[in-house]
């Protein structure tokens, strides 16, 4: 395989893994969003007690219309700020008690990190773009190209 095959595909690498990237920060807001929209289609409110604040997911527990309580394993929706110990309105879908948010909160705050995601991917694809348009075969480099 010679040089000149050798930037294609990792061209081809690139655009590759750009578009992954890509799709991942549109899933980032178009996820909340589908939320949000399920959570208005039957919605539900309670007052909810943080009950653990970690780095990947914060935790409540909160008591439904039914009396039943609920403790959602994959957290909460839009937790920024929250303090365990700390008790918060919550809206929750009704089909789906394990999908609850704190009142107020929209899936408009998930633009600004997907804005974030998609600059970064674009930086440094555009920067390993040219990087690899610089590769140069050894004829090339000999001839003065």
């Amino acid at each position: 395989m010679d040089l000149l095959q050798v930037r294609r595909r990792a061209r081809q690498l690139l655009i590759g893994i750009y578009i992954a990237a890509m799709l991942g920060a549109c899933s980032m807001v178009i996820g909340p969003f589908l939320n949000d929209l399920t959570i208005e289609h039957n919605p539900g409110r309670a007052l909810a007690q943080v009950t653990n604040v970690g780095s990947f997911r914060t935790t409540v527990d909160f008591q439904d219309e039914n009396g039943i309580y609920h403790s959602p394993a994959t957290g909460l929706i839009y937790p920024t700020g929250l303090g365990e110990g700390q008790r918060v309105w919550v809206n929750y879908a009704k089909s789906d008690p394990d999908l609850v948010k704190v009142e107020g909160r929209k899936w408009t705050l998930a633009i600004i990190p997907a804005l974030s995601v998609g600059a970064v991917a674009t930086g440094v694809g555009a920067v390993l773009w040219f990087g690899i348009g610089r590769i140069r075969n050894k004829s090339d480099q000999s001839q003065g190209l």
